[in-house]
C-alpha cells in the first residue's frame, strides 16, 4: 500500500508537456506542468541539430503546479521542423527528457507592413507622368527648325535673285542702247569735219584781207 500510495504522490514525466507555437508574429515554447502535488521541476530546453545540442534556449523553474496547469514560455523564433531537445528535473523523481519537439512547418506570419511602406511604389508611379512635360519643351523648340526650312526659298527659285543679262545691267548704269558706239563714233567725225571747216574758213578770210 505505502509502494501504490508513494507511487500515486510522485511526479513523473507524463505530468509534463511541451509545444511550439507562435505568440502574435513570434515563436515561442510552452511547457506545462499538471502534477497535482505541485513538486518544484526544472525545465531546460535545448536545440537539437542531427541530433546534438546546438545551443541551450533557457532554464526555468515551475512551482506549485496544479491538475489545472501551470505553464512557462521561452521565446524563441524557431524555424519551421526545428527541433528541440525539453529536458525536466523534479527532485528524485524525474530527470529526463521529453520527446523530441518539432517546430511547425510554418513559420509565424509577420505583421503587416506599415500603409506608408506600400503607397511608396504609387508615390514612384505619381512621380512618372511629371517627367515626361520637362520632355515636351525641348520638342517645342526644335519644331521650329522644320518651318524655318520650309518658309527659306532657295536662291535658285526667288525671281529677284534671278542674274539679269550683262547688257541690260549696262543700261542700267550708262542709259544708252546696244548701238551707243557707232553712234559715239559717228559723233566724233562730225565734230572734227565742223572743226576742219571753221579752221578752212578763217584762213581763206585772212587771205583775202591780206
Amino acid at each position: 500500500m505505502l509502494g501504490v500510495a508513494g507511487s500515486a504522490v510522485a511526479s513523473s514525466i507524463s505530468d509534463f508537456s511541451a509545444v511550439a507555437e507562435c505568440d502574435g508574429d513570434k515563436g515561442v515554447i510552452r511547457v506545462t506542468d499538471v502534477d497535482p502535488l505541485g513538486v518544484k521541476a526544472e525545465v531546460t530546453v535545448y536545440l537539437e541539430n542531427n541530433g546534438a545540442d546546438l545551443r541551450m534556449v533557457g532554464s526555468r523553474t515551475i512551482k506549485n503546479s496544479t491538475t489545472e496547469g501551470v505553464t512557462i514560455t521561452f521565446d524563441e523564433d524557431w524555424e519551421p521542423n526545428a527541433e528541440y531537445r525539453v529536458h525536466i528535473k523534479a527532485k528524485k523523481d524525474v530527470d529526463e527528457d521529453l520527446p523530441i519537439l518539432t517546430a511547425p512547418a510554418e513559420a509565424c506570419e509577420k505583421a503587416d507592413t506599415p500603409p506608408a511602406a506600400s503607397e511608396s511604389p504609387e508615390e514612384a508611379a505619381d512621380d512618372e507622368p511629371s517627367k515626361e512635360p520637362s520632355k515636351e519643351p525641348s520638342k517645342n523648340k526644335k519644331s521650329p527648325s522644320p518651318s524655318a526650312s520650309e518658309n527659306t526659298t532657295p536662291a535658285g527659285t526667288n525671281e529677284n535673285n534671278i542674274p539679269s543679262p550683262e547688257g541690260d545691267s549696262n543700261l542700267a548704269e550708262t542709259g544708252a542702247t546696244s548701238n551707243t558706239g557707232p553712234i559715239a563714233g559717228l559723233a566724233a567725225a562730225l565734230v572734227a569735219l565742223g572743226a576742219g571747216a571753221v579752221y578752212y574758213s578763217m584762213r581763206r578770210r585772212g587771205a583775202s584781207t591780206r
